[in-house]
């Protein structure tokens, strides 16, 4: 039996990383191994690491076909939202038949917490990308920074990030996420450095956070801090700061969503979940124009009331 779900296809919106991405969200709201302190989705309310049959396969497959009937601008085919995707028992059958039926590319964002499980490094291995998280190498980060499902070790993480690189047959993005003065040190940056050795990735990306996070407090790190980090990395580790995405002419960019966020804000504040739902639009979709829009200074956000998120308004 797999659970009933909306949107399980989103865009295609504009990704810093994937350029236009077609994104495919195959398990429930906010669940996951981790419940981390800059998710902007906010907080893990289904913490779990057993996989099962969220959403039918067949259904994740009628809806791409769907769309890639009307839309040939799409860069890559993405497993991402709501949740840890390998957590779907399923993705490799989902990759496997995706593949069959187009020549985009298939890329998979994934926190890494499941890479020691076999059965998760051959679904993968049917992918072009995985872009999988190592934000920090030391267990006392680790639990500060991911909130990890209980009984999982930063250990048992860095075992499996390490198989499935020597095993993976496409090409590998690493993503740091630095939150400022939690694994930012120059001390966790250099034992990062020393197991990033120990990898087979194709790239590192350092990022902060640019959006939202679960936490109020989660700062992020200025550009001059990120390069002085990056600086820290072996030259062969080949690492990049990831900048901002600026392919707004390209055709996924929808100005009628965009037109339709700025007459909401024009009338009132608004939190970006119910936002979302006002505009019939899937949540991971609406936070990517949210962060276009701002970075124009066309809106701005607002620290709630509650300190339980943020408003958007018009500037």
């Amino acid at each position: 039996m797999v659970a009933k779900m909306e949107s399980i296809i989103y865009g295609p919106v504009p990704s810093r990383r994937l350029g236009i991405s077609l994104g495919v969200d195959i398990v429930p709201f906010k669940t996951c191994s981790y419940d981390c302190i800059y998710c902007q989705l906010g907080k893990t309310t289904h913490r779990t690491l057993k996989r099962k049959s969220f959403v039918d396969p067949n259904l994740v497959l009628k809806e791409i076909k769907e769309l890639l009937m009307t839309n040939k601008d799409i860069d890559y085919i993405t497993f991402s939202g709501s949740g840890e995707p390998t957590l779907n028992k399923d993705i490799g059958e989902m990759i496997k038949r995706i593949k069959e039926k187009t020549k985009i590319p298939v890329a998979v964002l994934t926190n890494g917490s499941l890479l020691w499980d076999e059965s998760v490094r051959r679904d993968l291995s049917k992918a072009d990308l995985v872009v999988p998280s190592m934000d920090c190498v030391s267990e006392e980060v680790f639990q500060k920074i991911n909130r990890p499902v209980k009984g999982l070790t930063i250990k048992k993480v860095l075992t499996g990030l390490k198989t499935f690189t020597q095993e993976f047959k496409g090409k590998i993005q690493l993503e740091i996420m630095l939150v400022k003065g939690v694994n930012d040190s120059q001390e966790e940056i250099e034992k990062m450095n020393e197991f990033i050795k120990e990898l087979k990735a194709d790239k590192i990306q350092l990022n902060t956070v640019v959006r939202p996070p679960a936490e109020p407090e989660v700062k992020l790190l200025d550009l001059d801090r990120l390069k002085k980090i990056k600086k820290i990395f072996e030259k062969s580790h080949r690492v990049e700061i990831i900048s901002d995405f600026k392919r707004k002419t390209k055709k996924s960019y929808h100005k009628d969503l965009e037109r339709a966020i700025l007459e909401l804000l024009k009338r009132r504040p608004t939190r970006d979940d119910e936002m979302a739902t006002s505009l019939g639009v899937h949540k991971n979709e609406l936070l990517k124009y949210l962060n276009i829009l701002e970075n124009e200074k066309k809106i701005k956000r607002k620290k709630a009331k509650d300190k339980k998120g943020f408003f958007f308004m018009k500037n």
